[in-house]
């Protein structure tokens, strides 16, 4: 189990807890009257990947959330409170409802936009608005699995987190960067915690009912979820915008923050 004591709390907002049904979540709350901001990490991050973006966010006026899902960083299951594993739409409502959130921007960022969408699709009167970053949505669409087929060479999957998901500039530019990312990973997932599933399958059907505005952001340089294939689900979503990262890879968040954080302010600015 990785020390609650960390850098986000070090630099910034402490880490707080909130028992949801099932979990104790850990989170991080900046506080403020600014509309609020619900961050949801990748696969391979907890509340510490989004360094770059909680301090941004903050000066501009947002009150900024980010919370450790259930078997990654120090939330934790617990099976006397709620059924196991849940799932992370489940406990974003959760913990809206412990902080008494009446509406939120959400971001979500590859495995966290899986998430995202499919809050999306259930609570939309509780959403501002909505970004999903550099992700293939975990659609249930011959059309995606097939894209990713033809991308994916033998071996891929089996490759280290940082070579696969991080973009060649970012790991031939910053060393230190790279580090980070890969210490923050290293202490993501609690061993032997399942993944919790989707409350429903994301489909393109269940896009097409998405009608918060929506903003998908793709790194050029994206590996696992290239923008071709993000444009593909993207269509489905009415009215939704497209915006991409130069020179960045799946981790498009850390990698090119300046970029990443620009995009998403001036949409949040917009709603």
């Amino acid at each position: 189990m990785p020390p609650a004591d960390n850098r986000v709390s070090a630099g910034g907002p402490k880490s707080l807890f909130a028992a949801v049904p099932g979990a104790r979540l850990r989170y991080i709350d900046t506080g403020g009257a600014g509309d609020p901001v619900v961050l949801l990490h990748a696969n391979t991050g907890a509340v510490e990947a989004w360094e770059p973006q909680i301090g941004p966010f903050a000066a501009a006026g947002h009150r900024v959330i980010a919370f450790d899902r259930r078997g990654w960083g120090a939330s934790l299951a617990d099976p006397a409170t709620g059924a196991q594993p849940g799932s992370i739409a489940g406990d974003l409502d959760a913990l809206a409802d412990v902080l008494r959130l009446e509406t939120f921007h959400l971001v979500g960022v590859a495995g966290g936009g899986f998430a995202a969408l499919d809050y999306a699709a259930w609570k939309p009167s509780r959403l501002r608005s909505l970004v999903a970053a550099a992700t293939s949505a975990q659609l249930a669409e011959k059309e995606i699995d097939a894209f990713r087929l033809r991308i994916e060479f033998e071996g891929f999957r089996k490759l280290p987190p940082h070579h696969r998901e991080i973009g060649a500039s970012y790991r031939g530019g910053n060393p230190a960067g790279v580090a980070r990312w890969m210490e923050i990973d290293h202490h993501a997932q609690q061993e032997g915690a399942p993944a919790q599933p989707l409350r429903t399958p994301n489909t393109y059907a269940k896009l097409a009912t998405i009608r918060t505005p929506t903003l998908v952001v793709a790194g050029c340089s994206d590996a696992v979820s290239p923008p071709s294939m993000m444009r593909l689900w993207a269509a489905k979503i009415p009215g939704a915008e497209f915006a991409l990262v130069p020179e960045a890879g799946h981790a498009v968040s850390w990698e090119q923050p300046e970029a990443f954080n620009a995009l998403v302010l001036g949409f949040l600015a917009r709603h």
